[in-house]
């Protein structure tokens, strides 16, 4: 009776066993390009690093026929990078025999500049005194806002951006293809970066 129970034991031991070998085998991923471009290309836009970052910028402007208006703008915004991986092509991804699965990951870019509008300040707006008759530009301070966004672009590249979302890019993708089964992966960056 006990010979026959460690038998049934031994036989339910090894048919899970086998059952979790099988099954597996049966849901590992499809190892070709097309599947795992579908499988990151579903990511579309993958943004990895956001940058908050102030600037301030003035302007000057000479007025017809004398004098001139200035404006001073504390500029802040949220500056979001990333890479769009809707731009993937079948190219980008091979599997070398060893099963490692390469990916050629696109350039990053600067996914979004959105202005703060509660921390956004018109510091100071000034016309010359001695031209009163000349009124201040309606688009002035809209001008200074797009210069604003130019120079944080900027700032947000000058200060390492687009270097950390593609770095984080490749950790994302790589944990996320990880976690789908596909292992090993190597991410080579874009040569612009």
């Amino acid at each position: 009776m006990q010979k026959s129970r460690v038998t049934c034991v031994a036989v339910a031991v090894l048919s899970i066993a086998a059952i979790f070998w099988l099954s597996r085998k049966v849901l590992l991923p499809s190892l070709d390009p097309p599947s795992i471009l579908v499988q990151v290309q579903q990511l579309n836009e993958l943004a990895t690093v956001r940058y908050s970052i102030q600037k301030v910028i003035g302007l000057k402007e000479d007025k017809l026929p004398l004098g001139t208006e200035a404006i001073l703008l504390i500029v802040q915004a949220s500056v979001q990078a990333g890479i769009d991986l809707g731009s993937l092509k079948q190219d980008d991804i091979t599997i070398r025999s060893d099963g490692t699965v390469v990916l050629k990951l696109p350039a990053p870019k600067i996914l979004s500049v959105s202005i703060d509008e509660k921390e956004t300040k018109v510091w100071d707006r000034s016309i010359t005194w001695w031209t009163p008759w000349v009124p201040y530009s309606l688009d002035f301070e809209q001008r200074a806002r797009i210069a604003g966004v130019e120079a944080i672009k900027k700032g947000a590249i000058d200060m390492g951006i687009l270097v950390q979302a593609e770095r984080n890019a490749a950790a994302s993708i790589k944990g996320l293809l990880g976690l789908t089964g596909i292992k090993p992966v190597l991410i080579i960056p874009s040569k612009t970066s």
